[in-house]
């Protein structure tokens, strides 16, 4: 099985099993970051060898043991590392954050190793990833386009099988407009599914939510499960979901609808059809949740630098 395009779900089950250990994954995202990153700038901060500590120290019971993954340099801080949010003023201060955002320890304990922090435009205010302080974020598939933003460079990393989850956060888009011009999958959460504490309340009047851009559904779902629990203060906490977890519901019969109008019976993680809903072909099933049959194929780093991205190009 590929580690490169393996996602988070399949990548933890060969930690589990002993067929990878976490520190092979990390390698493997460590070789793909600098083999690719030279031509597409998403990783702007790299901290391989804390990570490699960090992947040495993994709870391998843990849901996601050992999958590497990048944190978007928005909202979501990490103890000693850069923090600038896009502004060239807090990187010529050099500015790090003094403490871990309560949704970065959510995801360590979960068993993510954090590779890097991913390009986003400043403040994450434009649907583009193109800040004066970092540069442009090239799309995978097209370098003289965008990816999108505010978590392009996210989406970049996870198009290009860098890492396999890109922790993202939505205002306008920014989880789903980069996810749709990358061919990935991204889910805006409910207010107050997933706690933004303790280091701020309710971003932009509620309208922020966090959460991440994958390759597959199941990964998606799975990361709403692990992270969906409120900090105390919560300004605004989300009911809890009535059907109950992911993992739960894929352990007896559900439906299921999928994207091109197909509703499948899932038992046991496997996948048929049960009923066409309009003339759509049903898609290549893989334990539930259709792939894309196509990757981005951007050249190595040693290509050269391509044009900036804009909107217009």
């Amino acid at each position: 099985m590929s580690l490169i395009w393996s996602d988070a779900t399949a990548q933890a089950e060969l930690v589990r099993s002993g067929q990878a250990t976490p520190g092979e994954l990390l390698e493997a995202a460590i070789t793909r970051i600098e083999a690719l990153d030279g031509g597409l700038n998403a990783v702007i901060h790299r901290r391989f060898e804390r990570a490699r500590v960090e992947a040495d120290a993994v709870d391998r019971d843990a849901p996601f043991a050992g999958v590497p993954m990048v944190l978007k340099d928005l909202i979501c801080e990490l103890e000693d590392e850069p923090f600038h949010e896009g502004m060239a003023y807090l990187r010529d201060l050099d500015y790090r954050a003094p403490a871990d955002q309560g949704l970065a320890r959510r995801f360590k304990q979960a068993g993510f190793v954090v590779v890097g922090k991913s390009n986003t435009p400043e403040l994450g205010g434009i649907p583009t990833t193109e800040p004066l302080s970092h540069g442009p974020t090239r799309n995978p598939w097209d370098r003289g386009r965008t990816p999108g933003g505010s978590s392009g460079g996210s989406a970049a990393a996870v198009a290009t099988g860098m890492v396999a989850v890109g922790h993202a956060n939505d205002a306008g888009g920014s989880i789903r407009n980069p996810a749709a011009r990358c061919g990935l999958v991204g889910l805006k959460p409910s207010r107050g599914r997933i706690s933004q504490g303790p280091l701020y309340g309710d971003v932009f009047g509620g309208v922020v939510a966090e959460l991440a851009v994958t390759r597959t559904v199941r990964d998606s779902a799975a990361l709403l499960d692990v992270l969906s629990a409120p900090f105390p203060g919560d300004p605004i906490v989300a009911r809890a979901r009535p059907i109950g977890t992911w993992r739960r519901c894929r352990r007896r019969p559900a439906r299921c609808g999928s994207a091109c109008g197909t509703a499948y019976r899932a038992v046991s993680g496997s996948c048929t059809p049960r009923r066409s809903l309009r003339s759509t072909p049903a898609p290549s099933c893989s334990a539930g949740w259709a792939t894309p049959s196509r990757r981005p194929t951007p050249t190595s780093s040693s290509a050269g630098s391509p044009p900036p991205c804009s909107v217009a190009s």
